[in-house]
This record gives C-alpha cells, sequence and structure tokens, in this order.
C-alpha cells in the first residue's frame, strides 16, 4: 500500500476532472468517467452500483428500479441519488445551460474492472440492436415495424439532442421521496460556528444507500477552518471530490509516514487508502467536498 501511494503522490493523487478524461483510483482500479456534462439527453441505460450528485443546472431524471414503475424526478443544485446495480435510469436537460452530475462508484466488481459500464437500451450501441428483429418482436410483442422504429431510430450513442417538439416525462414531487436526498437541505448532521457543516447519507435518510454499498458525505468548510485528522474505524476506503473553494490536504500512512501534501480546488479528486488518516486546512473562502467510503454505515 505504501509503494502504491508513491505512485499516486507522484502521478494521478489527484486529479482535474475538468479534463475530457477523468481518471481516479478505487479499490485499487483505475477508473473513468467520473463526470458526465449532459447539454441534451443521455440514453436509457443502467449502470455499476454508483452515487450521483448534482451541482450545476437543472434537469430531470427518470429512475427504474427492478419489478418497479418509473419514477420521474426533478433534479435541483444539492441533490444525491443511490442507484444500485440494475437499476434504468435516463438524464434530460431541459435547459440552454450546462447540466452536470458526478458519479462516483466501486469499479472493483465491474463488468469491466476499473470502468464505469454503461449498459444502453438503445441508441447504435443499444443491447437490443444485436438481436434479430424476430427475437426482439417476440420479446416486446411488437410487430416488425414498431421493432425497427424503436431499435433503429435512435443512430447515436450516449448523449443525444432531443427534436424541439419532442415531450419527454414530467416529474413528479412525490417521485423524489426515497429516491434523491438534497444535501443543501437537509439537517446538519454536524454544524460547528466558523468551522463548518457535515451531511451524511446512510441508510436512515437513503435507504438505497443499503443496495449500493457505500457511504457518502457533504462537507462544507468554512473559510481557514481545519478538518481534523481522521480515517474510518472499520477500514473503508474514501474517494472526495472537491466541489468548490480551495485549501491544503495531507495525507499521512500508518507508519507516519507523510505520503501526500498538496493543494486542491474545485474539480479535483483524490483517494485515501485504507487505514491512511487525512487532514484537511481550507482557504479563506471556504471549500466544500463529497466523499464516497466503502461502507454504506
Amino acid at each position: 500500500m505504501q509503494d502504491l501511494c508513491k505512485v499516486l503522490e507522484d502521478q494521478l493523487i489527484f486529479i482535474n476532472a475538468e479534463k475530457k478524461t477523468t481518471f481516479f483510483l478505487f479499490k485499487g482500479y483505475w477508473g473513468n468517467d467520473s463526470i458526465k456534462r449532459i447539454k441534451e439527453k443521455n440514453f436509457t441505460a443502467w449502470y455499476d452500483p454508483v452515487f450521483v450528485l448534482h451541482f450545476v443546472g437543472n434537469g430531470v431524471a427518470g429512475i427504474v428500479l427492478p419489478e418497479k414503475e418509473e419514477n420521474v424526478v426533478a433534479l435541483k443544485k444539492g441533490d444525491a441519488i443511490a442507484l444500485p446495480f440494475g437499476v434504468v435510469t435516463w438524464w434530460y436537460n431541459k435547459e440552454d445551460t450546462e447540466l452536470v452530475v458526478l458519479f462516483l462508484g466501486d469499479t472493483s466488481t465491474a463488468h469491466k474492472t476499473g470502468e464505469f459500464t454503461d449498459f444502453f437500451l438503445t441508441g447504435s450501441n443499444g443491447i437490443f440492436t444485436g438481436f434479430s428483429s424476430e427475437f426482439v418482436s417476440r420479446a416486446w410483442d411488437v410487430d416488425d415495424k414498431a421493432v425497427k422504429t424503436l431499435v433503429g431510430n435512435q443512430t447515436a450513442k450516449g448523449i443525444v439532442k432531443l427534436d424541439g417538439s419532442f415531450k419527454m416525462p414530467e416529474p413528479k414531487k412525490e417521485s423524489r421521496e426515497g429516491f434523491v436526498y438534497n444535501c443543501e437541505e437537509a439537517p446538519l448532521d454536524v454544524d460547528i460556528k466558523d468551522g463548518g457543516k457535515v451531511v451524511l447519507l446512510n441508510t436512515k435518510n437513503l435507504p438505497l444507500v443499503a443496495e449500493v454499498g457505500l457511504g457518502a458525505d457533504l462537507v462544507r468548510l468554512d473559510g481557514k477552518a481545519m478538518c481534523s485528522p481522521g480515517f474510518s474505524c472499520d477500514s473503508a476506503l474514501q474517494v472526495t471530490y472537491i466541489v468548490s473553494g480551495s485549501g491544503r490536504v495531507q495525507v499521512v500512512g500508518v507508519d507516519g509516514r507523510r505520503v501526500l501534501e498538496t493543494t486542491v480546488k474545485a474539480g479535483h479528486l483524490f483517494i485515501v487508502p485504507r487505514f491512511f488518516v487525512v487532514s484537511k486546512i481550507c482557504d479563506p473562502d471556504g471549500m466544500s467536498w463529497f466523499s464516497i467510503i466503502t461502507t454504506p454505515k
């Protein structure tokens, strides 16, 4: 683990997520695609288990749990969503401005170890394009004409631009219950005057966290405040994405050797391995970050 941290310190212990392709290390594997910038509509797809944090723009998401009806939810800044494996989703930006969502997850057991895998249902790389019309028509109980429309109409993949006349499903307020937890409006778990605020995401306030197998928190430090040295007592890994502001980070290994000392700012991401201790001091303008850990508690 010390060698691993040395490699990370020299190369990619923190990453600027504004680059076209971003990389992060989680559970000892390289992964990519931690940021998705959505200007139109993302194809219907399912993913490996992830936490999603929305922090720029306004949008709509459709979420379908196995054997359940679709929930359509409005997205606003600070929303966090836990997506277990096998959940089908789509993401839609109905505004002219950018919609930015952050995907963080454990890729150690993914289809391709170290990478998030998008299983698209439609588009040029959708799973149904590989089946013959006969198989699809019998599976969906539709005629060949309908199959060609449903499977072949979308020629792009990943993110597409919708026709202006196309109507997407409208969100319902009650659909957010149990699916979305807004970190900026939630009751504070920690509130220290002139220090900072912490909101925890766990099975109590977001039940789907149990199925994802990860926990998360949103921390907001006031200017020049410090997050005291700490580590996870249940040996969890921690992945941290800096949402806003800037500051300094130090990470110390189990032998008391400092393995990382660097400055971080909005768009950076870094990893704290098991049993390693991390501490942060923010700059005068403050700093906030979103972290996931490999335990749902």
